[in-house]
């Protein structure tokens, strides 16, 4: 298993910083197809116990909701990002008036699917936006530096000298000495990164944005470990071998991006 993690790892990490530099529509195209396959395998978790398929069209909404909400994070446009969430909530409730009679659980689908929304196809697209910053380059690849490197070094921690249980009623697996060598980690990525920053950047508030977004990345980590418990599903896929699906590889990215944003937006 760790060949295969680290061979995907090394074939992946030069397309996403490819991505990352080109920014605009590459990265949009990309954002894109992650969250469509990511909420593909979100679907798979919170409708596996039902041991059915994707139950109706409110699901299916979803999937037409992902490019148009990430289309509107490329105009750099919020108000048309709400609009997009806002009318997704509406058609998924007038979906529900016509099924309710038929399965009683739609509320249960329009629920899901708007968690699904904003947990995914949402908070992915602030990585658009992220890019679009003063700096968004070096910004974009400091929070995914900081958050894959410190899930990297928090497994490999974990796994050779972890002892101590971090939460062990969601994911046994997981340590404390894990967790505090993916911390220093997000350091180690601070300290890397400001060698390329301009200098009205400071020490702290690089320090600041690594290891908050990586605590937050541990979080979401944590988070997705919850919804697989539930389903009894292992990975959300298999897509990427030593690693999972898209969802397993950027569960951490998923907590951690709301928080580099807001950060992003106080420090400028």
């Amino acid at each position: 298993m760790h060949s295969k993690r680290l061979i995907t790892g090394l074939l992946a990490a030069p397309l996403l910083i490819a991505f990352i530099y080109a920014g605009g529509i590459w990265l949009t195209i990309l954002v894109t197809a992650a969250a469509l396959v990511a909420f593909m395998e979100y679907n798979r978790l919170v409708y596996s116990p039902w041991k059915r398929s994707l139950p109706g069209p409110i699901p299916v909404l979803g999937f037409l909701t992902i490019p148009a909400l990430c289309w509107a994070a490329h105009g750099g446009r919020l108000d048309h990002m709400l609009a997009v969430l806002l009318i997704n909530f509406v058609l998924a409730g007038m979906f529900s008036l016509f099924t309710f009679g038929r399965d009683v659980r739609v509320l249960e689908i329009v629920q899901k699917q708007i968690q699904g929304i904003l947990y995914i196809p949402l908070i992915l697209s602030l990585l658009i936006l992220i890019r679009q910053q003063p700096d968004g380059f070096l910004w974009l690849f400091t929070l995914v530096l900081t958050v894959f490197a410190g899930d990297t070094l928090a497994f490999y921690t974990g796994t050779y000298w972890g002892r101590h249980k971090l939460c062990p009623s969601i994911s046994p697996g997981k340590t404390i000495e894990g967790s505090l060598g993916g911390l220093g980690a997000n350091i180690l990525a601070a300290l890397i990164m400001k060698l390329f920053f301009p200098e009205e950047v400071g020490w702290g508030q690089l320090l600041l944005f690594c290891l908050l977004s990586g605590i937050a990345g541990q979080m979401g980590d944590l988070f997705e470990s919850q919804m697989k418990r539930v389903s009894g599903i292992k990975d959300s896929g298999g897509l990427l071998p030593g690693h999972g699906g898209i969802l397993d590889r950027i569960d951490a990215l998923l907590f951690a991006s709301p928080v580099a944003y807001l950060l992003l937006r106080v420090l400028a």
